[in-house]
């Protein structure tokens, strides 16, 4: 019987603070929002989306639907999220 491939799945690989660190560095590194958005969704989902959705203040189908590919949360949300997930955004000169 032939083996088959078990579907990728980022949030399995964000197991650590410093995985998921190094993670939305990278991310927010490349500039790119809709990947920004993305990322989240990863990280919110290896934390527990239910969990993260109470710690932001969101409901659970709220942050399903900021977190989905091709949405354009608002910036609030953006932040709430990140604090709920316990992660900090910090600023550094580009050079």
């Amino acid at each position: 019987m032939p083996d088959t491939l078990h579907a990728f799945d980022m949030s399995e690989m964000l197991d650590s603070d410093e995985a998921i660190a190094e993670y939305l560095s990278q991310v927010m590194a490349d500039g790119d929002a809709d990947e920004l958005v993305a990322a989240l969704g990863h990280i919110a989902r290896a934390r527990g989306m239910a969990q993260i959705a109470r710690d932001a203040g969101l409901g659970r189908e709220s942050l399903y639907k900021a977190l989905a590919p091709g949405a354009k949360p608002r910036f609030d949300t953006v932040l709430r999220v990140v604090r709920a997930l316990g992660v900090r955004l910090e600023a550094r000169p580009a050079g």
